[in-house]
């Protein structure tokens, strides 16, 4: 038996865990520099006439009339929170599957099909105990079901957030009450054409012939049917593979035409892609770099232009890939523009110990893997970019996200950690 764990409205609940005053009042979470609503909790979904990703400035009336709390995204708190989830997952099995940020598949077939409704609920509570993240769990045969039963616990307040598919009765009454459009890998046209020809529910999916089905929905949709059918073809995925490209890229918080801080920001966000990197132990041959002006300004001048470089030798070296990509930078850059976005991107990526070597390359001080070792050691101990490349300079202000609204890191900074005043006696 597989199980689906959700966490409930993760990024707001996430915010909630830290601050108990803001129980069952409505809060969302905004995208990059505060432009729109990208998350929302169960009492801010209920307010209906406030839309999800529409711009916040457009409805601040309406957010400030409903007294909804905002806060900027979080992600380094969100990600903390996710993997203490995650780590307590696997004190119920070893045999968990990272889906996304917010949910995992998690394989109970070492417990009694007739203890799994106590396990489900006990790894709800555990989590909320552990954490402060509210869950929700589905438990089938099939990976397919599981997370239709997730969908089902949340939607039926008996259910408490766990439903277990123990039995043929439930797994019908599951497909009976689920739309075709909500089942999980149905797109929109494939819903279009079931509906077409009579099936309104997953249970009238199920139906439906092998054959038909692999011919209108090729083989991805026969496993789907098959699973659904109490037929598990879809197998939990194992340790996650390296990536093989990294990247990443970040509006600024205001226009800049100012190059050495559009290299200050370029430079920040190499050593961000160059430590993912060294996480997964592997080195690149090609680096990409990008400038990207508001192409939904009218006024602006129009700019968007990227450029690829290939290293001598492959190489994860903070202080190397930061000197190829500013090189990159100023061959692209072009001045007078007024700038919105930079971005850079790995590519070739192999195993740090599959290095290619070249007869010729002198390898240059800044590649010296000894210092990186003990500037990524001290970044570990005192937290991300204590000691960082002289080119990231110290004006994250000028071109960072703004962030106005943005939590504390309550569960990775030291200087941010959630303190307790002591209330003054009155005399």
């Amino acid at each position: 038996m597989i199980a689906l764990v959700d966490c409930n409205s993760f990024y707001a609940s996430c915010e909630q865990v830290f601050r108990p005053d803001l129980r069952n009042k409505p809060v969302v979470v905004l995208s990059n520099n505060d432009g729109c609503i990208i998350a929302a909790n169960k009492e801010a979904k209920a307010l209906t006439d406030i839309p999800m990703f529409h711009p916040v400035f457009k409805i601040k009336k309406l957010l400030d009339k409903n007294n909804v709390v905002c806060f900027s995204s979080n992600y380094t708190l969100y990600s903390d929170l996710s993997q203490r989830v995650m780590d307590t997952l696997r004190t119920f099995s070893p045999f968990v599957e990272e889906y996304s940020i917010d949910e995992s598949f998690i394989d109970l077939s070492v417990y009694d099909v007739k203890d799994l409704n106590r396990i489900a609920h006990k790894i709800k509570d555990t989590i909320y105990k552990n954490t402060g993240i509210p869950v929700g769990v589905g438990v089938a045969k099939t990976k397919s079901l599981s997370k239709l039963a997730n969908k089902y616990a949340k939607k039926v307040a008996a259910n408490n957030h766990v439903f277990v598919v123990d039995t043929e009765a439930k797994r019908k009454q599951l497909l009976t009450e689920t739309k075709v459009k909500d089942i999980w890998g149905v797109g929109r046209k494939h819903a279009v054409r079931l509906q077409n020809i009579g099936n309104k529910t997953a249970y009238d999916f199920t139906k439906l012939t092998k054959e038909w089905v692999r011919k209108q929905m090729s083989v991805t949709g026969e496993r789907l049917w098959q699973e659904l059918n109490n037929k598990p073809c879809i197998a939990l995925a194992g340790l996650p593979e390296n990536k093989k490209a990294i990247g990443t890229a970040k509006s600024f918080g205001k226009k800049l035409d100012d190059y050495d801080i559009i290299t200050e920001a370029c430079s920040y966000y190499v050593a961000e892609v160059a430590d993912l990197l060294r996480q997964q132990n592997c080195i690149a041959g090609k680096i990409e770099v990008f400038l990207q002006t508001n192409y939904f300004s009218k006024s602006d001048i129009q700019h968007n232009q990227n450029i690829v470089l290939t290293l001598e030798i492959p190489t994860n070296s903070t202080f190397k890939l930061t000197k190829i990509a500013l090189q990159g930078l100023s061959k692209i850059y072009r001045p007078g523009i007024r700038y919105k976005k930079v971005g850079v991107n790995l590519f070739h990526l192999l195993p740090e110990n599959q290095i290619q070597a070249n007869l010729f390359y002198k390898p240059q001080k800044i590649e010296n893997k000894s210092l990186t070792n003990i500037i990524d050691k001290l970044n570990s101990k005192y937290g991300k970019n204590k000691v960082k490349s002289a080119s990231v300079g110290n004006r994250e202000k000028e071109w960072g996200l703004i962030k106005e609204h943005r939590s504390p890191r309550y569960t990775t900074q030291w200087n941010e950690l959630l303190t307790i005043g002591k209330s003054k006696k009155k005399t």
